[in-house]
């Protein structure tokens, strides 16, 4: 069994959780994900099974898109619903056109600090475990882009919105700076994530389908050869093949990247061509 299936997670669960599930239920020892969602996220999780493990370099740069609530009034320890409430301030009126023109002024690239209750790393420590023992760290800021984000709706000072961005985008850090912007402070209520780069909700299966449901995961597995279906196809007949397999670079005047490689129109894996040379790089057993 190899390739990605789409967690539809709920909420409580970490990724890693998640990963231990499916290596339970599908009796598979080679699983993983292409990043974590936050335990209190909902929503798409991919989730590599088999030699799909193999890929994960070229998943983990994809863009995201998450339905978020903002709650404004409040700020949070932790810029989510879990938290102590560390301030509060008055929410000035608000129309839906203030509000919107707000989000757009997220648009486009910009330096972002991590919130301090997060799986960044600083010396090796998970940053929430510096937090969790009280203790102050200075985390870096990063560039991230923010591709599109829209209003959903407003109502009782609850904001919700969709915003599709980087990898690497705090969605809780995204909802505090908003309120900032409209003149008072807030927290991330809830957050679902509906898309991966081209993995959505639509593709997805519950835990529960894991546990109860085998067929339908099996049926719901995207392979490797179509996730790089957008990529070119390179033949290779039976000489070639074995050199391929053994590890040998074979001359291919053909522009860098990865390609989806064939033999007798049999899907092998994956190659990468660089400088005009076809190495191997994920083949499926």
């Amino acid at each position: 069994m190899n390739g990605v299936i789409i967690i539809d997670k709920e909420k409580g669960y970490t990724s890693h959780d998640v990963v231990n599930i499916i290596r339970k239920e599908l009796k598979i020892k080679k699983v993983g994900h292409t990043g974590t969602l936050d335990p209190n996220a909902t929503g798409v999780l991919p989730i590599l099974v088999g030699e799909a493990t193999k890929i994960s370099k070229y998943l983990i740069e994809h863009n995201k898109t998450y339905i978020a609530e903002l709650v404004l009034g409040k700020k949070t320890s932790t810029g989510d619903g879990e938290g102590d409430i560390l301030e509060e301030k008055m929410v000035p009126e608000l129309t839906i056109d203030k509000i919107e023109n707000t989000l757009k002024e997220f648009l486009g690239k910009q330096r972002q600090i991590p919130p301090i209750y997060s799986a960044v790393k600083v010396n090796g420590k998970k940053a929430y475990e510096y937090a969790r023992e009280g203790k102050k760290i200075e985390l870096n800021e990063r560039e991230i882009e923010i591709y599109k984000i829209e209003l959903i709706c407003y109502k009782k000072d609850t904001i919700t919105f969709e915003v599709n961005c980087s990898k690497g985008t705090y969605i809780r850090v995204l909802c505090e700076n908003i309120a900032e912007k409209l003149g008072t402070v807030g927290h991330m209520k809830n957050l679902k994530r509906t898309k991966v780069d081209k993995f959505n909700l639509e593709q997805a299966v519950k835990l529960e389908d894991i546990k109860e449901k085998i067929n339908v995961v099996k049926d719901r597995i995207i392979s490797i050869e179509k996730i790089f279906l957008d990529t070119e196809k390179i033949q290779l007949n039976e000489y070639k093949l074995n050199l391929f397999l053994n590890g040998v670079r074979l001359t291919y005047n053909e522009p860098n990247g990865v390609y989806r490689v064939y033999s007798n129109d049999k899907f092998i894996g994956l190659g990468v061509i660089n400088d005009n040379l076809l190495k191997r790089d994920v083949i499926i057993e």
